[in-house]
């Protein structure tokens, strides 16, 4: 079994623009709060993933290579909208970071990942590394597919 160990912060600042960024699309087939299933067209490459409830920062994870043709049809059945954005892959003190730029509904979202070998693993934030939201259900992809940014925004302004 695969476990994933990933945490979560808001991003300041703009120097991890300096790292390319690959499109992608994303869409849940389920958004059950003990698993999800997602298909994602990342650049050409497509994939599907099932993730198990979150336990902390870790859960179960597989992610599985799948033919494009076939993500481009089940992103037609899938429960809720679709996630756009870019992600941005940068290498700092050891780890890698993944910076994801949302688009559309959810645009002025950043939000950096870090996938970590254990829970209480020490790493070095780098200096656009905000507040964290590892635990704040609003920031799980599945739930921008439904509650996207924009929404959240408005609700806070009125």
């Amino acid at each position: 079994m695969a476990t994933e160990i990933e945490r979560k912060f808001l991003v300041t600042g703009a120097q991890w623009r300096q790292a390319p960024g690959t499109r992608i699309c994303q869409g849940y087939l389920n958004r059950d709060k003990e698993r999800t299933v997602r298909v994602r067209i990342a650049g050409d490459a497509a994939y599907l993933t099932i993730k198990g409830v979150s336990r902390g920062a870790a859960r179960l994870e597989f992610e599985y290579p799948i033919p494009l043709a076939d993500a481009e049809a089940l992103l037609k059945l899938c429960d809720g909208p679709v996630v756009r954005k870019i992600r941005h892959t940068l290498a700092y003190k050891g780890f890698t970071w993944e910076v994801d730029e949302f688009l559309e509904d959810n645009a002025g979202l950043v939000v950096a990942e870090i996938e970590l070998p254990a829970e209480d693993q020490p790493f070095e934030r780098p200096a656009w590394i905000g507040r964290e939201v590892t635990h704040d259900p609003r920031y799980f992809n599945a739930n921008l597919a439904v509650h996207p940014y924009h929404e959240w925004r408005t609700e806070a302004e009125a």
